[in-house]
């Protein structure tokens, strides 16, 4: 780590001493959609964050079949949003993930259950169906079966996964009696479909003390290496950081960003609106920088899956760096 500072202290100097005449290209891959999950990204590009940095930052929406660790395996952006499960669990298979900043504090995952199921805790969850994302957001829900001892075959003494698409329509039709939900999403799609609260079990993985970071920012471990991307990246976090906490103290504005960035036209106002609401209380906590505990937290949870964890050996101090915040935050 202290060899990286060093390379970006050089670089920055480099950068004041002869301002390049075009700005910095960055691309970043977001982890889903377009929608106010991805704000501190939309409003530093809108309020001009990163022109003030000489960046020039492309952003490129997610979607069901896209995962962000094969995007930036193939060249195709500089750094990633991604849920930590599915950088380790990637990099445990050989690509050098690395945590540079960290804006989400807390998380937002949720397992929503229908009462009329007969779902009333975790014991419940024998002999039923549970709806699970994948495409690396799979990994809290298989730590959580493992450390509860609960097998994912099916059977009664089981549960059977069933591959939710990102909707909420198993739990609406009864194919399911749990589903995957987000706090600033999918729940708020099943109270809009015509359940009420009352109707609902919601068990938080933050409650259950699984939950696991969410929502980083990750580049490949060999790029670092290169002074003029680390310091690319100094700048893109500052900017990015400073797009987040507008984005909190803004959030309706920020919602409207978002929205005009939709090039869908799936989204709604109201729902973007609430949306950003939730999400700036996941990221509250957080300055940018990832918080040695909550990476501890989150491997120690990831290593105890009992037969079938989600990672198999500690990843290492490696995974992870304060050198890129440790700048950009200065």
């Amino acid at each position: 780590m202290k060899k990286l500072a060093t390379t970006i202290g050089l670089a920055a100097a480099g950068l004041v001493a002869g301002m390049a005449q075009a700005a910095d290209e960055v691309t970043i891959q977001l982890k889903w959609v377009t929608q106010a999950q991805f704000a501190g990204y939309y409003v530093a590009q809108d309020q001009g964050f990163y022109e003030e940095e000489d960046l020039d930052v492309t952003i490129k929406p997610g979607g069901p079949d896209i995962a962000p660790a094969q995007v930036i395996a193939g060249g195709g952006a500089d750094v990633i949003v991604d849920w930590m499960p599915s950088a380790l669990a990637s990099r445990e298979k050989g690509l050098d993930l690395v945590n540079i900043a960290q804006p989400f504090k807390s998380s937002g995952m949720m397992l929503t259950c229908r009462k009329d199921t007969g779902v009333e805790g975790p014991e419940d969850f024998k002999g039923k169906t549970l709806g699970v994302w994948f495409f690396g957001n799979e990994y809290p829900f298989l730590s959580w079966m493992s450390q509860l001892g609960i097998p994912t075959e099916g059977g009664d003494d089981g549960v059977t996964v069933l591959k939710q698409g990102f909707n909420v329509d198993p739990l609406l039709q009864g194919q399911a009696a749990c589903i995957s939900t987000m706090t600033y999403n999918e729940y708020w799609q099943v109270i809009d479909a015509g359940l009420t609260p009352e109707e609902l079990v919601v068990f938080k993985y933050e409650d259950q003390g699984v939950a696991t970071l969410e929502d980083g920012l990750y580049v490949l471990g060999e790029n670092l290496e290169d002074p003029e991307f680390a310091d690319k990246m100094v700048r893109f976090v500052r900017a990015s950081m400073k797009g987040w906490k507008w984005a909190e103290e803004n959030p309706d504005e920020a919602a409207m960003i978002v929205l005009d960035n939709d090039a869908t036209g799936a989204q709604t106002e109201e729902h973007q609106k609430r949306m950003m609401g939730e999400v700036a209380k996941l990221t509250a906590g957080s300055n940018g920088a990832l918080d040695p505990e909550d990476f501890e937290r989150t491997v120690e949870s990831l290593l105890s899956g009992g037969s079938a964890p989600v990672i198999t050996e500690h990843p290492g101090d490696d995974a992870w760096t304060h050198a890129i915040t440790d700048e950009a935050l200065n």
